[in-house]
């Protein structure tokens, strides 16, 4: 068996894995929890259209208001149900007997999480720039830093906490503090996963640069982070059973 055949059986499998892996943590259909998010956009549609929302939409409204928002909201609800829905089942004796640990189930729903949630965003963006405002690049990476953020918050208050609602209640309470401290939108926080530079009008350019560089690294370590915690925690299987 060469090298190429391997790779391509390999990749196979672990696309069989997370394929499994997104159904334990969305049901049989897991693929209408993207679908879902659409509800919020349709919302805001309806808000413009009966004279709710004031003016029209902003390219700033992109990351928090239109596409983030949804996201950050999928992704507790994914996040809670990556280790905690082990315990909830009975299940997680089982997920220690994996082989190589059972730190690879978690990585493979995981994996499935992220993948649904970056499905979310393709059809918020899509959804976005045709009925709202253009699409940046920038806006789209913020908000899945903050989805992804959430997600692994989530995953960890879930397994600290060993159930699922009382994690999804503790991610909410961060989230509700979260847009307390930065006026939901009108105070710009460079240690806030929601950071969004476009809302930082008046400010230098090397400011807005500097900041938004600062926001990126800080999130993406506060990500693995708070992954290598709740991995750990997770396996101190004494504490789980217990």
């Amino acid at each position: 068996m060469t090298r190429s055949t391997t790779f391509r059986s390999r990749l196979g499998d672990w696309i069989r894995f997370v394929g499994l892996s997104a159904r334990l943590i969305g049901g049989r259909r897991f693929w209408i929890a993207p679908l879902l998010t659409l509800l919020w956009p349709a919302f805001q549609a309806f808000r413009l259209v009966v004279g709710w929302q004031p003016s029209a939409f902003e390219p700033s409204s992109v990351q928090t208001t239109l596409v983030g928002f949804p996201m950050i909201v999928l992704a507790i609800g994914l996040g809670v149900r990556i280790i905690a829905d082990e315990i909830d089942r009975r299940t997680l004796e089982i997920a220690y007997t994996v082989p190589g640990g059972a730190h690879r189930v978690w990585l493979g729903k995981l994996a499935a999480a992220l993948g649904l949630l970056l499905a979310a965003e393709v059809l918020l963006a899509g959804v976005t720039y045709a009925l709202f405002v253009p699409v940046t690049s920038g806006a789209l990476y913020g908000a899945l830093q903050a989805a992804v953020f959430y997600l692994v918050l989530s995953m960890g208050l879930a397994v600290l906490t060993r159930s699922e609602i009382s994690g999804a209640l503790a991610a909410a309470v961060v989230l509700s503090v979260n847009g307390v401290f930065t006026g939901f939108g009108g105070n710009q926080l460079r240690i806030s996963p929601t950071f969004n530079p476009l809302r930082l009008a008046g400010t230098a350019p090397e400011i807005v640069v500097a900041y938004t560089v600062q926001n990126r690294i800080g999130i993406a370590l506060a990500v693995a982070a708070l992954t290598a915690l709740a991995f750990a925690r997770a396996e101190r299987r004494e504490k789980l059973l217990g």
